[in-house]
């Protein structure tokens, strides 16, 4: 009940400020995903670090990419109807571990606004 209430004020907020659209710079966005290199792959020929590949997570529902061990949160989370849109995305790059708690992912988040943007765009790119 109450990751349900977070989620639900998380996702007002999202939807009344107008983050996480795809209006982020994908260039910039490659700049910042390289806090995310050392966990995770992207690209043509990525492979499966600590943390899945993202190739293609736009869309994905959770803890579902086959050849990678998640944790039962995340595959809960997908269960629950978690699908990685841009505003889903926003929201769980903001605190991982408040949107799936139990979650594998240490990182702590990406707390301005303008690095959220920019990554999710720059995810949008390996469609």
């Amino acid at each position: 009940m109450l990751r349900t209430a977070t989620l639900l004020a998380t996702a007002v907020f999202v939807a009344t400020t107008g983050l996480a659209r795809a209006d982020g710079d994908a260039e910039d966005g490659k700049k910042v995903f390289r806090k995310c290199m050392a966990c995770h792959d992207i690209g043509e020929n990525a492979k499966n670090k600590v943390g899945p590949i993202l190739t293609g997570v736009v869309g994905r529902t959770a803890g579902t990419l086959p050849g990678y061990s998640y944790s039962d949160a995340m595959v809960q989370a997908g269960k629950d109807g978690v699908v990685w849109s841009n505003d889903e995305l926003n929201i769980y790059l903001t605190n991982p571990k408040e949107l799936v708690p139990g979650t594998k992912m240490t990182f702590a988040g990406l707390k301005k606004e303008e690095d959220r943007a920019n990554v999710i765009a720059y995810l949008d790119t390996f469609q």
